[in-house]
């Protein structure tokens, strides 16, 4: 009796407390196969055609001109579509446009974007870029990369957008891959999903939908999707227990969302040139009732090549919801998609049932997202809350722990700022964030900057005048958007690296890792490996070489027999 009294006052004092526990959210996925009393007013406001508009998402972009804002304004009023995908742009140019289509919205739209190193992947120039996927993979606390989802999380909200296209959790086992490559965590397919995890759950913490992709699997393709179509030629039994691997595990973890990729996988359909975005036995049969999987499912952008090549002129919409999909990415005409879409329901061959199904589980997703309460979002104080001190030092935090020393630390412990230094830096046209920060730590160093394709006669001068110091720091940038698999030197700058790399050189590699295996410097006293070139690796790079970090990461993909994957010391 003593029991069920305290029992009842500990319910009715939380009760009291309560209506904030009687209102928690659910988790995503929960939350979005639950009936909900905004989600039915909404749906009921919906004529037919606009509750299939509910599952379209449509381009905006702020870089193209107001023509190009205006034209998208009028495709919401007139199909009033579930939302937006956002590409390049300003972030207040984007605010005002986000401001101007939600208004023009019967139903709140949702925001998504390919946020996979944050907002800077859309707007380098005016936001916080955080470390790529491959980075992060290099990287042992994974708190860090929890922490950085929450941000990104932030940054998202603040911006009005509620759903990333991230984590990548493709297993890039393909060195030569054109597509996904530095995107990936790394080509072990554990740590790609602890990775993975802890990138989704911070996002979601944040308050944001995150997205696993490319589903089934990216990571070993010679091919980019936005080009052809893909095919994995591999068995069942590889697909099941390497590639679809993380994406089994996070799913179980409560991943709200997947993106289904554009690849020909005849293992699991063998529908000629089918690819899984549209595939009905690969969308509803592996990733709905094999994995139990019941978020959003959501097409890569069905204007790539990977789709349309062989399914033109509006097929390939109509069966990506035929195969099981509630979120196409940006139709070629969304217009026609819609029409098409309410044909194949008149003729039986969709659901109306399961398309009202999927039509509230996008607007449940509003709702978990808050979007019932408001949709204006206040520019004022924008950048600054954009480009914050705290997520720099975040971003500084992540690049220390990433910094890897893929060989000796004997040349770290030599180095002496007093002694006469030579820098030689390679694949850039003036010295750097971490040259400059260097010369301010030396007594005396001459600088030596090598673009990448000088003669042969002007390289054996530089070697020549950087051999006759006591000591040489040889710093390889890859200075390109992104960083690639090989370097693009031409020989005799190859050549130059292959006799800088010596007993007295520390060699520092801003690139890809893969690049490792364009140049010879395994004669180096000491290797660091920084993934990247942004001034944050640059500076942590710079840090590890002054003694004031030990280097902690590991290498996230094998870049050779001698360098296998979690190599660092």
């Amino acid at each position: 009796m003593v029991n069920k009294k305290i029992f009842i006052s500990t319910l009715i004092a939380l009760l009291s407390l309560g209506v904030g526990v009687a209102q928690k959210k659910a988790d995503p996925v929960t939350f979005i196969n639950q009936p909900h009393d905004w989600v039915d007013s909404v749906f009921n406001i919906l004529t037919p055609k606009e509750r299939i508009a509910q599952l379209f998402l449509v381009r905006a972009h702020t870089n193209l001109g107001e023509r190009y804002i205006d034209s998208v304004q009028r495709v919401i009023e007139k199909e009033q579509l579930g939302g937006l995908v956002v590409f390049q742009g300003g972030p207040v140019r984007h605010v005002h446009m986000f401001n101007r289509y939600q208004q023009a919205s019967k139903v709140p739209l949702l925001i998504t974007f390919d946020g996979e190193w944050g907002l800077g992947m859309r707007m380098p120039d005016s936001t916080i870029s955080y470390p790529y996927q491959m980075t992060l993979g290099a990287i042992e606390n994974d708190n860090l990369i929890y922490q950085m989802g929450r941000q990104v999380a932030r940054d998202f909200k603040r911006i009005g957008m509620h759903f990333n296209f991230a984590p990548v959790v493709d297993i890039n086992n393909n060195p030569d891959n054109p597509v996904i490559n530095f995107r990936s965590f790394g080509d072990d397919k554990i740590r790609v999903t602890e990775k993975g995890k802890a990138y989704m759950q911070g996002m979601i913490d944040g308050g944001i939908f995150a997205s696993l992709k490319h589903f089934p699997g990216h990571g070993d393709t010679d091919v980019d999707s936005h080009h052809d179509l893909p095919q994995l030629p591999f068995d069942r039994t590889r697909l099941d227990t390497l590639e679809m691997y993380p994406f089994k595990e996070l799913i179980r973890a409560g991943a709200p969302a997947v993106m289904v990729a554009h690849m020909n996988i005849p293992a699991l359909d063998d529908t000629p040139h089918i690819p899984s975005s549209i595939s009905p036995k690969i969308v509803t049969g592996i990733l709905r009732n094999e994995m139990g999987f019941k978020g959003l499912s959501v097409t890569d952008a069905m204007d790539m090549k990977g789709v349309k090549k062989f399914f033109p002129s509006g097929q390939a919409d109509v069966m990506a919801i035929l195969a099981g999909n509630d979120l196409l990415e940006i139709s070629e005409n969304s217009e026609r998609a819609i029409r098409l879409v309410e044909e194949a329901i008149e003729e039986g061959k969709i659901n109306q049932e399961d398309i009202d199904a999927r039509v509230k589980r996008v607007l449940a997703a509003k709702l978990w997202l808050g979007l019932d309460k408001g949709r204006h979002t206040n520019p004022n104080r924008l950048y600054e809350d954009l480009n914050g001190p705290g997520a720099k030092t975040l971003v500084q935090r992540i690049a220390d722990a990433a910094v890897t020393l893929v060989k000796s630390d004997r040349g770290l412990r030599r180095f002496d700022r007093t002694q006469e230094t030579a820098i030689v830096s390679i694949g850039v046209q003036e010295p750097q964030e971490f040259e400059k920060g260097l010369a301010r730590q030396l007594s005396s160093y001459t600088q030596y900057v090598v673009a990448g394709n000088e003669s042969e006669e002007t390289l054996k001068e530089v070697l020549k005048a950087a051999r006759g110091h006591r000591q040489v720091i040889l710093a390889i940038h890859d200075n390109r958007a992104r960083p690639r698999s090989e370097l693009d030197f031409n020989a005799e700058t190859k050549d130059l690296i292959d006799r800088l790399a010596g007993r007295r050189t520390v060699t520092l590699m801003f690139t890809n890792p893969y690049a490792l295996n364009s140049v010879d410097i395994m004669r180096s006293s000491s290797i660091l490996v920084g993934y990247q070139n942004d001034d944050f690796m640059q500076k942590a790079l710079l840090k590890a070489l002054l003694g004031q970090i030990i280097p902690s990461g590991k290498l996230p993909v094998t870049v050779s027999d001698q360098l296998p994957t979690g190599s660092g010391i």
